[in-house]
């Protein structure tokens, strides 16, 4: 218990907020988001550091966060839940599953690790200002039912993503606002749409397109899928096979899990590999399996065959090949081409073709949110996160006590919240064992001439959403240290036995 404590809850202290004169809680660490990070992160506290206060603090009235805020037709995951999943909670399904299906699971996790107790629903916050003084954060929000909330705490955890859930990315088409059509975003599906022998047509050609198209084709009258330019896929069956051949055998559901997690990772590693030394290899490999799942003398140059190598924006999984079987039996088209303009009941493309619609669905992609929209401050002066540098992806220069679970592109997300909540613990164990309060990162003498760039290489990684937004992201260096290098496999041997005491981090 802190000294300055003047009483004690039960779920942590009650301090005297220097800036409000009010009694506000203190925990050792507030988690922020109840997704996947965050309850991975709440495990760790709770089963490596019993001794921690801590909250999770959600926006939401639920957990979830992705597969609470998304309810568009056929919403799936687009990495496997063998790897997705937690490492400490068997996944024993298909390897693609539904929001429903990871909703479920989620739940379960929280209540078989006693974690429930921590979630705090419908707080909102708004602004986290650290104290030097003090070594603390102050934190300040809303809750769902208007009322202000306050308290502080020793670390920030922030597990809340990287796009605002609230809304979606939308281009500024020209003729847009004339359009007389219904147009819905799926991140803001509506309860009441009906489809039923619509003109429908999907802009977007990524992951959201290829779940929600296949959901929709049997429905509306017509699907034409409009993109500017095409997405790899990888087509197959949504079974795992060495999964299934095990689960017969009566085995702990934890060591068939982690024997075909183990095997799915060293695939994708095998796979990410053979992008990177043999693009052409990889991208021909890729569009071969298209062919026998499209209609004889399909267009697979036109309308399958991106611009870019396999693998420098994500692979799109298709269960089933069930986008494949839309196309075949004539409920989905393709059309590949750029927008020129919009006219009241159509799309006009710049090609010259003229897409009539009743409905419009924009899955075009997420507007980037960095650290929540979270107003950051050190004693009272604004901290702008673009000027920082990352450490390890995962810390800021400048910045005490505050971590953000930022995961892969290549890999599953929580594969590196794992890495992440690891390096956390080793961190706090660190400062704890120490005596000390507070761990900031600084570039050292020896990173004075380092070159600085930008999060991610374009060359490496380059979705739309990252394009749009890399100015407000924190720099990356050149040395292993100061950079999010989306490789897990790498990641995976640096993490563990990362140097603490490398000059990195400055203690107080």
């Amino acid at each position: 218990m802190d000294d300055d404590s003047k009483f004690t809850w039960d779920d942590g202290d009650l301090v005297f907020n220097a800036y409000t004169e009010q009694p506000v809680e203190h925990l050792d660490v507030v988690i922020l988001g109840a997704g996947i990070s965050g309850i991975d992160a709440a495990y760790h506290l709770k089963t490596r550091r019993p001794q921690d206060r801590f909250a999770v603090l959600e926006a939401l009235s639920d957990f979830g966060g992705t597969w609470r805020i998304h309810t568009y037709p056929g919403v799936r995951s687009d990495s496997d839940l063998y790897t997705f999943g937690f490492g400490w909670k068997p996944w024993t399904g298909v390897p693609i599953a539904t929001a429903g299906e990871i909703l479920d699971y989620l739940g379960e996790a929280i209540e078989e690790q006693g974690l429930g107790g921590h979630l705090r629903f419908n707080h909102h916050l708004e602004r986290a200002d650290w104290s030097t003084t003090e070594q603390r954060w102050h934190l300040a929000g809303t809750r769902g039912d208007g009322e202000p909330f306050a308290m502080t705490c020793g670390f920030l955890w922030m597990c809340q993503g990287y796009y605002h859930l609230d809304h979606g990315y939308t281009p500024d088409w020209e003729g847009f606002n004339h359009y007389q059509g219904q147009v819905i975003h799926p991140q803001r599906w509506p309860e009441d749409v009906d489809l039923s022998g619509k003109q429908v047509v999907v802009i977007g050609s990524g992951a959201t397109a290829a779940t929600l198209v296949p959901a929709i084709a049997e429905e509306a009258g017509h699907v034409t899928v409009l993109q500017r330019s095409p997405t790899y896929f990888w087509p197959g069956p949504n079974l795992n096979e060495l999964a299934e051949m095990l689960r017969p055998l009566d085995l702990d559901p934890a060591l068939v899990h982690d024997i075909v997690r183990k095997k799915v990772l060293y695939d994708q590693q095998m796979v990410t590999e053979l992008c990177f030394s043999e693009p052409e290899f990889a991208k021909q490999a890729l569009l071969e399996m298209l062919t026998p799942l499209l209609p004889e003398g399909y267009d697979i140059a036109t309308h399958f065959t991106p611009r870019y190598d396999p693998w420098r924006q994500r692979i799109a999984r298709i269960p089933d090949g069930d986008l494949f079987q839309g196309i075949c039996r004539g409920l989905v088209t393709m059309v590949t081409d750029e927008i020129d303009h919009f006219t009241e009941g159509s799309i006009v493309t710049k090609g010259g073709q003229e897409l009539t619609c009743d409905v419009v669905i924009t899955a075009t992609g997420f507007d980037l949110c960095v650290l929540g929209d979270v107003a950051f401050s050190i004693d009272g002066e604004p901290i702008d996160v673009s000027q920082s540098v990352t450490y390890r992806g995962l810390m800021f220069t400048g910045i005490p006590n505050m971590a953000w679970v930022f995961g892969y592109f290549r890999a599953s997300w929580t594969l590196r919240a794992d890495l992440v909540s690891e390096f956390l613990i080793r961190l706090l164990d660190h400062l704890e064992a120490q005596g000390l309060h507070s761990a900031t990162p600084a570039l050292r003498e020896a990173d004075a001439e380092m070159a600085v760039g930008p999060w991610v290489d374009p060359a490496d990684f380059n979705p739309g959403y990252l394009q749009r937004s890399m100015a407000l992201m924190p720099k990356s260096g050149d040395k292993p240290e100061w950079r999010h290098s989306q490789d897990y496999w790498t990641e995976a041997q640096l993490f563990p036995s990362a140097d603490l005491d490398d000059g990195c981090l400055q203690y107080r």
